[in-house]
C-alpha cells in the first residue's frame, strides 16, 4: 500500500513532461524513487540514529578539536559531533585520519580525496560521498572532475597512474579477496612506490571502515557540503 507521502507524490505534475517523456497515470516518472528522497528529507534534522551528545556533555579536548574546521569551514562536520558519543575513539580516529589523508605521502592530498570519494560512491556512503566530494572540488577547484567520480570514475579525464590507483581501490574495497600480487605489481608499473601503494591501500581501507560506520549509524551530512567549492 503507498503511503501517504507516496500518494501526495503520485498526483504531482511539474510543467509540461519534457519532449519524448509523457507523464505516467502514476504522476510523473521515478515517483517511487522521489518519495523515498522525500521521506529521507524529512528526517535530516537527524544527525544520527544514535544519541548525539549535546555541547555540554563533550570533553574540552574534544570541543578543541572542533575550531579548526569551525574556523576553515565555517562549521562543525556532523561526523565530528556524531562520533563524540565515544570522546576517546573520536581523537584516536581522527588523529590517524589526518594523517592518513593529509600527511605526508606520495599521493597528493586530492589523490588521496579521489579515492575516497571513489570507494565512498561505491559502497553507496551518502555522508562520506557528500563531504568528500565537497573536500575534492575545494583542492581542485574542479567541480567536473569530482562529479565524474561520484558518478563513475571511469569516465573521468585521469592520469594513467591515478586510473590504475582507483581501479585498485574499487577491487580492494568490493573483492579484497580475488586480490593478488598481480594487482600490485600493475600499481608499480603506473609508476607507484611501495611505500605509494602502501598508503593507497590504507587510504581505501580508512574509507571503508567510515563508510560502514556511516551508513550503518544512519550519520547525515551538513547541508553546507552541498554547496561547498561550487
Amino acid at each position: 500500500m503507498a503511503s501517504q507521502c507516496e500518494k501526495r507524490l503520485r498526483g504531482l505534475r511539474i510543467g509540461p513532461a519534457p519532449a519524448g517523456v509523457a507523464w505516467s497515470a502514476a504522476g510523473w516518472p521515478g515517483w517511487r524513487s522521489a518519495a523515498r528522497l522525500a521521506v529521507v528529507a524529512v528526517h535530516t534534522h537527524e544527525l544520527s540514529w544514535l544519541r548525539v551528545p549535546a555541547d555540554d556533555e563533550v570533553p574540552a579536548e574534544v570541543r578543541e578539536r572542533w575550531q579548526e574546521p569551525l574556523s576553515r569551514l565555517g562549521f562543525v562536520p556532523n561526523v565530528l559531533r556524531v562520533f563524540a558519543l565515544r570522546p576517546r575513539h573520536l581523537l584516536l580516529w581522527q588523529d590517524y585520519y589526518d594523517e592518513v589523508l593529509r600527511g605526508e605521502s606520495g599521493l597528493s592530498k586530492a589523490q588521496r580525496e579521489m579515492i575516497a570519494v571513489v570507494v565512498s560512491a561505491h559502497n553507496r556512503c551518502h555522508y562520506c560521498l557528500v563531504s568528500h566530494s565537497a573536500a575534492l572540488r575545494k583542492l581542485t577547484g574542479d567541480p567536473v572532475l569530482a562529479d565524474q567520480l561520484a558518478g563513475n570514475y571511469r569516465y573521468a579525464q585521469l592520469e594513467e597512474r591515478e586510473r590504475a590507483m582507483l581501479d585498485f581501490a574499487v577491487k580492494l574495497t568490493e573483492e579484497s579477496h580475488r586480490c593478488t600480487r598481480e594487482d600490485v605489481d600493475a600499481l608499480r608499473a603506473a609508476g607507484w612506490s611501495d611505500e605509494d601503494i602502501f598508503d593507497i591501500a590504507e587510504t581505501v581501507g580508512m574509507f571503508n571502515l567510515t563508510n560502514r560506520l556511516a551508513s550503518g549509524l544512519g550519520w547525515i551530512p551538513n547541508p553546507e557540503y552541498f554547496s561547498l567549492g561550487r
